[in-house]
């Protein structure tokens, strides 16, 4: 059963609430389907410095004057942008809710994008971008997702490139903030110390005066690549002091929800955790890599599970080919009852453990909501320990090829 109420304002912006009545504060997230997913070329990044650019003020509101008024109150705020989505939210004592709330939805619906700001914050994005060029890891995840998936946008980077950033202009950043920044779009998940009737109130309130949708171009729909044989790259990075192999395999997204969990379960039981397949043999007993690890990304329309280890390069392509062996002897052997009790067990607690906070579950009822439906959001403990064996062994047999794989390497000079 969903522990949160789901309502609608007339104008079709989504409110979620749960009331904790034993904590003293609240949390409110605001999701916006304005993600880098719905930006058309030659628009690449303007999702990500809206976020930023958000925050520099209304006719109403001076640039900064939300973070310190926030501050002042003991309250904490903060935003991020992926693919699918751009949330902005606010952590406070209850009492604050109604003064501080009011003021992110002001920054949110009539966002000023003025010239002077755009011309500073640019400069900000920019060195954001410079930052994320001199991290292998990110180098290395960015180069990964353009080799798996190519022209779709989950394939670009969300921060944009530098000449991205110096090809917009305040006039498209608006133009962009009309067309997506609108109630149908919008999820405002209230989660804390205070009552439904409380906080619908003040979201009623707060979200009612949007400005009319602007003329944005669309971006062209591009299904998700299958990736056939073994796609491979390779990155020689200077003043790299270990190699990195990162694997990665194409999953279906969340309209094939029981799937992906089921991945999520086979990327634990590979390499998450020391009694895990591929770290108890490549690390523990062969000692081939300082650290391997996966991980399994549930996004809208596509998902990914990536296999990521720290070597030295001379075992690479040993470590390549083990990797390749192991998810052979999954597909062929499968997995004993024990192993997935065990993997289910760590699954199930990791959840318990993520949504305990008011924060934690304002972030779990968003995300859903903003790329399927809240409700979602908590059917994933059933769904795991509902798989038997012979279901993650298909899984495995359907999706997690030896042979159908993209891979990035990087390699020092």
């Amino acid at each position: 059963m969903f522990p949160a109420s789901v309502l609608r304002l007339d104008n079709g912006l989504t409110f979620i609430h749960q009331e904790i009545p034993a904590t003293p504060v609240v949390v409110a997230d605001v999701w916006v389907r304005a993600g880098a997913n719905l930006e058309p070329e030659p628009w690449f990044g303007m999702a990500h410095f809206l976020e930023h650019m958000i925050f520099k003020g209304t006719a109403t509101l001076a640039p900064g004057e939300f973070d310190y008024n926030i501050e002042k109150m003991g309250g904490v705020s903060n935003a991020a942008t992926s693919h699918d989505y751009a949330h902005y939210y606010l952590a406070t004592a209850t009492p604050y809710l109604a003064d501080t709330l009011p003021q992110l939805g002001e920054l949110l619906l009539n966002a000023a994008i003025s010239a002077d700001e755009f011309i500073r914050e640019r400069d900000v994005v920019l060195e954001e971008i410079r930052a994320c060029a001199d991290d292998p890891d990110a180098i290395g995840f960015e180069a990964l997702l353009k080799n798996v998936y190519q022209n779709h946008p989950y394939g670009r980077s969300i921060l944009g490139t530098e000449h991205d950033l110096m090809q917009h202009s305040p006039e498209a950043m608006r133009c962009f903030h009309r067309s997506h920044y609108q109630p149908e779009n919008m999820t405002v998940v209230v989660v804390g110390g205070v009552e439904q009737e409380r906080a619908w109130e003040i979201v009623n309130r707060t979200f009612t005066e949007f400005s009319d949708d602007a003329n944005f171009p669309v971006s062209e729909k591009i299904a998700p690549p299958i990736i056939t044989g073994i796609q491979k790259q390779e990155l020689i990075l200077p003043r790299l002091e270990q190699a990195r192999l990162i694997m990665a395999w194409v999953a279906p997204g969340v309209e094939q929800l029981k799937d992906a969990n089921g991945l999520d379960l086979l990327s634990v039981l590979l390499a998450q955790g020391r009694t895990s397949r591929l770290v108890h043999d490549l690390r523990e007993d062969k000692q081939l890599v300082q650290a391997i690890c996966s991980n399994f990304s549930l996004q809208q329309e596509s998902s990914l599970l990536t296999i990521t280890a720290w070597l030295e390069p001379e075992y690479l392509d040993r470590v390549e080919n083990l990797i390749q062996e192991h998810l052979h002897h999954l597909q062929t052997t499968g997995i004993s009852e024990q192993e997935l009790k065990r993997t289910q067990i760590s699954l199930c607690n990791d959840y318990a453990f993520a949504t305990e906070t008011p924060n934690q579950l304002t972030s779990l009822y968003g995300y859903y909501n903003t790329i399927a439906q809240a409700e979602l959001a908590v059917t994933y403990p059933q769904q795991i320990q509902s798989f038997d064996t012979q279901e993650l062994q298909k899984l495995a047999q359907n999706y997690l090829s030896p042979q159908n794989y993209a891979v990035t390497i990087l390699k020092p000079y």
